[in-house]
């Protein structure tokens, strides 16, 4: 079959899940049926049908395909992989569930985009995968979503416009989380516990972890950086107080991986870090204390199997459940990120913010990833790469900050006040 002759443009796949409703939800309310062709897919019938008529009921859509197939199933996988354009899924923990259709789209050179936030199982597609993508020029995008895109793209724009306007890369960045409000997902908290999981009996997972460079190419996983912030810590570049951002074990190495895999226009001596802001006061100082403390806490607590087995089973929602429409409505969240270096006329400052009014981890991340997915569908992408495993900064690039401005992201960068 011919790229021509696939009858679809994008699958969303999972789309029983809540991150794989709202998906699906976004794409068929943004794009009517004479300009995108959607497909769901799952391996419930009954549930996907009810997906439907719900999409049906709602949108321009008289009628959205389903395609069933299996995630333990490579061959069900392979057939929706041949039919369609893009694949985005939302079916997680990736670490279980996410590795037969990564080989499928590479098999049937389809595109692909993901949610995870799974450094233990992108590390595996790395090893497994990239040159395999690369030969079949095949786009394998991972984490299109709150993780990482606010980070990742971010950073994208700091460093375009300091090379720019300035003639030179920023030599540090620091991604600020400055607010979020939304729910999290009983499917979001297995992923969470999935990584714990491997960490505790994989070596490789637990380099992965150890390493700030472990997402970066073979041969290129060291460098100047130590590592994400773990303590309470006043902030060089604002005054502030700042404590450790959840986000910032996945982010950090991302970021990391796109300056790699771009051939490092950043620079190699480059350095990011992603933290939470509290604020300059004494209690700015306290909750900065706290939030690390609370944080170790919980990690600590997820490293013991006994532990991490009893919130799974009595604490954490099971996978399926998540957050209420009205959180996912009322949510949001912005990134700071603030880009500091030097130019032949001395030190600059460059400031980029990113966010939405939408909870982060569901109905800003549905669009995240959407319009990921419509940057691969239409070729709207900003990179030297046809194929590889692959970053939204590396693998897509400014496009998608565009694509998201169209639809009420703020996307914003320039030269920072004093």
């Amino acid at each position: 079959m011919s790229d021509s002759d696939r009858p679809y443009d994008i699958v969303v796949w999972g789309a029983t899940g809540v991150a794989g409703r709202l998906l699906a939800e976004y794409l068929a309310e943004q794009y009517p049926p004479d300009e995108l062709s959607l497909a769901i897919g799952g391996r419930d019938a009954d549930r996907l049908a009810a997906v439907e008529a719900d999409l049906c009921a709602g949108t321009a859509w008289d009628a959205v395909p389903t395609v069933l197939g299996d995630a333990t199933d490579p061959e069900s996988l392979r057939a929706i992989a041949r039919d369609t354009h893009v694949v985005a899924t939302t079916v997680g923990p990736y670490t279980t569930y996410g590795t037969p259709l990564v080989e499928a789209c590479i098999e049937t050179g389809t595109d692909y985009c993901d949610l995870t936030g799974e450094v233990n199982w992108v590390r595996e597609t790395v090893d497994r995968y990239h040159d395999a993508a690369v030969d079949a020029e095949t786009r394998i995008v991972h984490s299109c979503g709150f993780d990482s895109v606010p980070a990742d793209i971010g950073t994208l724009l700091v460093q375009s416009y300091a090379t720019e306007t300035f003639g030179a890369p920023c030599e540090q960045v620091r991604i600020y989380l400055e607010s979020a409000s939304g729910g999290v997902s009983g499917g979001t908290l297995a992923s969470f516990a999935e990584l714990f999981e491997a960490a505790s009996k994989d070596p490789v997972a637990r380099e992965t972890l150890r390493n700030p460079y472990s997402l970066a190419p073979p041969g290129e996983r060291d460098g100047v950086d130590r590592g994400q912030q773990r303590l309470a810590r006043k902030d060089r570049l604002t005054g502030e107080w700042t404590a450790p951002s959840p986000m910032a074990p996945v982010n950090e190495r991302v970021v990391r991986r796109s300056n790699a895999l771009l051939g490092y226009p950043y620079g190699r001596e480059f350095q990011c870090s992603e933290v939470v802001p509290t604020g300059r006061s004494l209690v700015g100082a306290a909750t900065s204390s706290a939030v690390a403390g609370g944080l170790g806490l919980f990690s600590a607590a997820m490293s013991v199997a006994p532990v991490r087995s009893t919130l799974r089973r009595f604490v954490f929602p099971a996978p399926g459940e998540g957050p209420s429409e009205r959180q996912i409505e009322n949510g949001h969240f912005t990134v700071r990120v603030l880009g500091r270096g030097t130019a032949t006329d001395g030190p600059f400052t460059v400031e980029a913010e990113f966010g939405t009014d939408r909870d982060p981890g569901y109905g800003g991340t549905a669009r995240m990833l959407g319009e990921s997915a419509m940057c691969l569908l239409r070729d709207e992408v900003d990179s030297p790469l046809s194929g590889g495993v692959l970053t939204p900064a590396s693998g897509i690039g400014l496009p998608l900050a565009e694509r998201l401005r169209a639809v009420g992201f703020t996307a914003s960068v320039g030269e920072a006040s004093e």
